[in-house]
């Protein structure tokens, strides 16, 4: 029998532009100030998502060019292939790999579209061999991540001697919508931040130090679309973010982890290592309360909440990177990797050291 496939490691790009959340609320306040909100109300909304400070696209002062969603979508192809491209790098490196191994490439995104997607892009300028496939997925939002990992695993076990990449990249602050004067746009304004991630993942065949991912599993909530997305307007991509998101992840997703890990024949008590989505303070406490877990497990989660922000479907994978460079992790040590996101919908991964 084939051993699972394996993640061989996490690559990690940053954008050079780090602004702390004061700074942020500051340039935020007086603009809006004059327009949607008082100073203290925008403060409050900003200071709940315990955010300390985010990397950004551009620098600062050139937001205010971004008149149209052309000019931001512009800015996004461009610097999502600079982030993107030292993600791919980075990971490849910490696995001892080349571009010229990869035969897979996987990349998500919600948050800049083009034809051809920007993993083709990339694709030149890593490099990478004219047969590598390619599949770029868009829509999934935050649990891309680990939706992404899911998918090539299960490319992975059909060609257990290959290699596989899932790139990540978002870049949330080029998603601002000056004009909303919602508290959801103001409450994305404090949370998400911008960054790329790549997972370097091998077919069972070939030797792994990292660990095996022994199964995966997709949940589909019917008639919850309207809890979290896009809405398409003339300035470009506009929130849809319900404030029963938690409510939502409390009343389901416990039961969901107890029956998948129920077919393999475990329970919450035997996984060690919990690899949450950092979606912002409510989520991340409506997801430890729905699983009884002590703050203790997804410490690592706030850890890159307060550190970087939400970066939407690249959240998770730095938890993940975070945990593999920890090196806590110890052979037979159980995971779970859990993100949820628009459908409304979750991806979970289980994992093996």
């Amino acid at each position: 029998m084939i051993p699972h496939p394996s993640i061989l490691s996490v690559g990690r790009a940053l954008p050079p532009h780090y602004v702390d959340q004061e700074t942020l609320l500051a340039a935020l306040g007086a603009y809006w100030s004059k327009r949607h909100y008082n100073a203290e109300r925008l403060a409050d909304l900003h200071r709940a998502t315990r955010v300390g400070g985010r990397h950004l696209a551009l620098p600062l002062a050139d937001y205010a060019a971004l008149d149209g969603f052309a000019k931001s979508n512009d800015a996004f192809l461009r610097v999502g292939a600079e982030v993107g491209e030292a993600a791919v790098r980075d990971g490849l490196a910490r696995a001892g790999l080349s571009p010229g191994d990869v035969d897979h490439l996987y990349f998500v995104t919600v948050t800049g579209i083009s034809t051809p997607s920007l993993d083709a892009r990339l694709a030149n300028r890593l490099g990478l061999k004219p047969s590598v496939k390619r599949t770029p997925i868009f829509g999934l939002g935050c649990m891309a991540g680990a939706a992404g990992v899911a998918r090539a695993a299960d490319a992975l076990r059909a060609f257990p001697g290959q290699v596989a990449v899932m790139l990540s990249v978002e870049l949330c602050s080029l998603t601002l919508q000056r004009e909303d004067g919602s508290v959801t746009n103001a409450i994305a304004t404090g949370l998400f931040g911008d960054g790329a991630a790549a997972v370097v993942l091998a077919g069972g065949e070939r030797a792994a130090p990292g660990p095996r991912i022994l199964a995966t599993r997709s949940v589909f909530y019917p008639d919850t679309e309207w809890v979290m997305g896009w809405e398409v307007v003339d300035t470009g991509l506009k929130v849809v973010l319900s404030a029963r998101v938690p409510e939502v992840i409390e009343t389901r997703i416990g039961a969901d982890v107890d029956a998948f890990l129920g077919e393999h024949g475990l329970d919450r008590g035997r996984i060690r290592h919990w690899v949450a989505h950092t979606g912002g303070p409510k989520v991340l406490e409506a997801f430890r309360r729905a699983l009884a877990l002590p703050e203790a497990a997804v410490e690592r989660s706030w850890r890159s909440l307060r550190e970087v922000g939400n970066l939407s479907s690249a959240s998770v994978l730095y938890v993940l990177g975070d945990l593999l460079d920890a090196g806590e992790a110890r052979p037979g040590d159980l995971g779970l990797l859990a993100a949820m996101g628009p459908g409304f919908s979750a991806e979970l991964v289980l994992l093996r050291w």
